[in-house]
């Protein structure tokens, strides 16, 4: 679940610019918008379990560095202070995402069909 926090909007923001003309205007809204909404629930829900609960996640991804005197591993931490910096920003993050949409749709530019814009 914790990997999947990070990743969700990267991987909604990769399928709405690489395949935006397949899926159309409302379909790369959608995905992008439920992924984003998505991730907003998780982050709750990983508050919950690690702010409340006061179990910090520690995932090791793989080393990075290894040598005789240091040794560095790409790894990703969730303690109380992410997961409760995570719930302001996805929240913001998400509503600017749904304003922006409605709000650009109107844009004339987005009308004659030179940009990919809301609407």
């Amino acid at each position: 679940m914790y990997l999947t926090l990070i990743f969700l909007p990267l991987i909604g923001s990769i399928l709405s610019g690489l395949m935006g003309r397949k899926l159309g205007v409302k379909g790369s809204h959608l995905i992008t918008t439920s992924l984003m909404i998505l991730t907003t629930t998780l982050a709750i829900l990983a508050y919950i379990e690690v702010g409340f609960n006061n179990i910090p996640i520690y995932i090791k991804l793989t080393k990075w560095i290894d040598s005789d005197s240091i040794n560095i591993m790409w790894s990703f931490n969730f303690d109380a202070l992410t997961v409760s910096m995570l719930i302001p920003v996805l929240i913001i993050s998400t509503l600017v995402h749904i304003y922006s949409i409605e709000y650009m749709s109107h844009d004339p530019l987005c009308v004659l069909g030179k940009y990919n814009c809301g609407g």
